[in-house]
């Protein structure tokens, strides 16, 4: 067990460092003889007047400056705006660029003024202009601002509040965010059109899920205002919504968003240099060396905690009858419903791991969890490393895993234990890697 330990952690480490956003950037954007090309989009710099950088999100940081990096000489000619986590360290940048510290999980300050920003920015770019927007996780809040002019943060907060707690899908209410915003749902390319245009995706959604991503500021829209209203009604957004939104919906005067087809679109490219299936083909090929058979199964995707735990140790124990040591994987995201009065610390990967320690405690399985973006909830953890020892240990030190998971406490638990990842942010965000392993 304490080999499969050691590979668990050797495993998600690795697919850390192998999908990060520096390597990434190094092998797919080439700059030379003043031409900058990306996955067969080729962009002469002497054909463009002004050169525009705009960086939003949890890599946001990470992004512009790699970008900048890789741009060598041309770096100097770009001017731009950076939106990105508070605790991101400051970087060296050229002169004409700007920093905001946009709010996660709620809009704070920053993310409106950053928004006012961009938009007024991009709106002044002509045709001769370029736009390169590099955008990631997390933009949905950090980033904001609402079509509706005059209204107050504090509005703008309870708002997103209100969808997050409302029980709607993430679906749902990604619809909703694009058709009350000025800066989502394809508005950013309407802004900064009729520029060329191209987008650097660091994608934290689903395959074929990119116009999710940051709430798809630069894409078509693929929901429309019938659809939110049907969202509406169906969560009872109007009665949870601050009253000034509520109205917007009463009267149905929302504004339709962008569309495929639409001309604002006509000169923008789209790549994605970073997801999840990135961070899960990494880890794949390390299990493999450490002599690990491997299989991939991300059908839990968004399911619950409770039901992927359940579906992923009954799909390890199918493969062990066939197999030997065994390496499951599984990306992308599974969710937590924590009640108000919930006072504990942690989030989705602890709290998975601590449900898989009951149903393995006394095998030989080992079960890690942890977010790419180095971050799980309200705790300072990536995630947590369980065993078939966890829940005797946890017993022995007076704190049960059943007690822990009653009052979503995961992260005191299994800091207790030393079971906890501490990576740090990792300024990068490809969604979360679940890795099980039996001997």
């Amino acid at each position: 067990m304490k080999t499969a330990r050691k590979d668990v952690l050797d495993i998600f480490l690795h697919s850390l460092r192998t999908s990060r956003v520096e390597p990434a950037m190094q092998r797919r954007l080439r700059f030379g003889n003043g031409v900058m090309e990306l996955d067969g989009h080729r962009y002469a710099f002497g054909e463009f007047g002004r050169r525009m950088l705009v960086s939003v999100g949890k890599a946001g940081h990470t992004l512009a400056s790699t970008f900048l990096a890789q741009a060598g000489d041309e770096a100097a000619r770009f001017e731009g705006i950076i939106v990105g986590p508070v605790a991101t360290q400051a970087l060296p940048l050229p002169q004409n660029f700007r920093v905001y510290h946009g709010g996660h999980p709620s809009p704070n300050e920053a993310s409106l003024a950053a928004a006012t920003d961009i938009l007024r920015t991009l709106e002044s770019l002509a045709e001769r202009d370029l736009v390169v927007f590099l955008i990631s996780g997390g933009g949905s809040a950090m980033l904001e601002q609402f079509l509706q002019p005059g209204l107050t943060l504090a509005t703008i907060a309870a708002t997103h509040k209100a969808l997050v707690e409302s029980g709607a899908p993430i679906t749902a209410m990604n619809a909703v965010r694009k058709h009350l915003s000025a800066v989502k749902g394809g508005r950013l390319a309407a802004a900064a059109a009729p520029a060329e245009q191209l987008t650097i995706f660091v994608s934290d959604v689903p395959p074929g899920e990119l116009d999710a991503l940051s709430s798809g500021s630069t894409l078509p829209d693929r929901s429309t205002i019938e659809d939110v209203y049907r969202i509406a009604q169906e969560y009872g957004l109007d009665g949870r919504f601050p009253g000034e939104i509520a109205e917007m919906l009463t009267a149905r005067t929302l504004v339709e968003t962008p569309k495929t087809g639409d001309a604002i679109f006509a000169r923008s490219r789209w790549s994605v240099l970073l997801d999840s299936a990135s961070l899960e083909e990494a880890a794949a090929v390390r299990a493999a060396e450490l002599g690990w058979f491997v299989e991939i199964d991300n059908r839990c995707d968004d399911w619950s905690a409770e039901q992927a735990a359940t579906y992923l140790l009954g799909r390890l124990e199918e493969l062990r009858r066939t197999h030997e040591r065994v390496c499951l994987l599984s990306a992308g995201e599974i969710t937590v419903r924590v009640p108000p009065e919930a006072s504990g610390k942690g989030g989705r990967n602890q709290h998975f791991a601590l449900l898989c320690s009951e149903q393995i405690a006394g095998q030989d399985i080992t079960v890690l969890s942890g977010g790419s973006d180095g971050i799980d909830g309200n705790s300072p953890a990536a995630g947590a490393v369980v065993d078939g020892t966890t829940t005797e240990r946890a017993a022995l030190a007076g704190y049960p895993v059943a007690q822990a998971l009653d009052v979503f406490d995961s992260y005191s638990l299994l800091m207790l234990l030393g079971d906890t990842i501490m990576t740090g942010p990792t300024g990068n965000n490809l969604r979360d890697l679940r890795i099980l392993l039996s001997d």
